[in-house]
């Protein structure tokens, strides 16, 4: 069942974002697909002193502009609406300054196999988008790029992305995601991390399809 008020589900995802310490401040941004287009956080506002009326509506014309609504959409709408058109599947989007994923983001490679819960977000890997200025064109290239067969990305030097069919589906990713990351971390405090073979991923990636299901 759609959601009665889909700008206060979308507040109330970017809250739970803060909350649950995978962002701070005004960095970050959630969107929920809604019509011809997508419902978005505004740019640069508190989520604790926005209200359900500052989310923004950006449709298929919006050319970086005032958006329908009152306030002007995350300066990262870009890639909210190129991800929304390369990937059906996706029904909301969460992007965030998490610490662990942008420690590792900043790194600018690839998580590795080295737990077969990366398979979760759809590879044997998760891919780093290469780095360009946050809100331009060529940054979601890079993002949609790293995208590909995957749920999931790091952005270099930037945070991370992360898609699901909905909000809640979106934000509890987001937390695996970001765990993922705070493991690989330790890892390679430990040293070089051993990773699983390609064989086995792609068991697990197997595995996954069906994972969650109760029918």
């Amino acid at each position: 069942m759609a959601d009665p008020d889909p700008r206060a589900a979308v507040l109330a995802t970017a809250r739970a974002m803060n909350g649950a310490g995978l962002n701070r401040g005004t960095a970050g941004n959630v969107s929920v697909r809604h019509g011809q287009g997508f419902l978005v956080t505004p740019t640069g506002m508190d989520y604790d002193e926005s209200v359900p009326e500052d989310i923004a509506f950006v449709g298929p014309d919006y050319d970086g502009g005032r958006a329908e609504g009152r306030r002007k959409p995350s300066s990262e709408w870009r890639f909210h609406r190129d991800i929304y058109a390369a990937r059906p599947e996706a029904g909301a989007i969460i992007h965030t300054h998490a610490p662990f994923a942008t420690a590792l983001a900043c790194r600018g490679e690839a998580i590795p196999p080295f737990h077969y819960m990366i398979a979760r977000f759809g590879g044997a890997d998760i891919r780093c988008a290469d780095y360009a200025t946050f809100g331009t064109q060529e940054l979601s290239d890079a993002v949609v790029k790293a995208l590909e067969g995957r749920s999931a990305c790091l952005m270099a030097h930037h945070g991370m992305v992360v898609f699901g069919r909905d909000l809640k589906q979106s934000l509890a990713l987001a937390v695996e995601f970001e765990a993922l990351c705070e493991q690989y971390w330790r890892v390679l405090a430990l040293g070089q991390a051993r990773t699983l073979l390609d064989d086995e991923m792609q068991r697990v990636i197997g595995k996954f399809g069906d994972y969650g299901r109760q029918d």
